[in-house]
């Protein structure tokens, strides 16, 4: 299936009370893992734990569209960044609304 790019910290604050980093993680696995999916999910900052589905870097969005660029398969992308949307272009296969995405899995 697709590679499914998480903007973690989009998807945490589309809720309230926000959800935490690490329950964002657990569920996201738990739906890729259902669903056929490999997962990435990129934080601002640290991961919450050392993972090879994790990746913490100084500015997330940076970082999805630096990974976007040397993507060379189907992917997702998970966001309401209406910036970062425009930033990876046409790139993406799929564009997953945060809050729809938190709702889902």
């Amino acid at each position: 299936m697709a590679l499914v790019v998480v903007d973690a910290e989009n998807v945490r604050r589309s809720q309230w009370p926000n959800l935490s980093r690490e329950e964002l993680v657990r569920r996201a696995r738990e739906w890729a893992a259902r669903q056929g999916h490999d997962l990435l999910v990129v934080f601002d900052g640290n991961t919450p734990e050392e993972a090879p589905d994790l990746v913490g870097s100084r500015n997330a969005d940076d970082k999805i569209v630096e990974l976007a660029r040397d993507l060379d398969r189907p992917w997702w992308l998970v966001t309401s960044d209406r910036v970062l949307r425009e930033r990876v272009g046409d790139g993406p296969e799929r564009i997953l609304g945060g809050g729809s995405y938190l709702r889902t899995i």
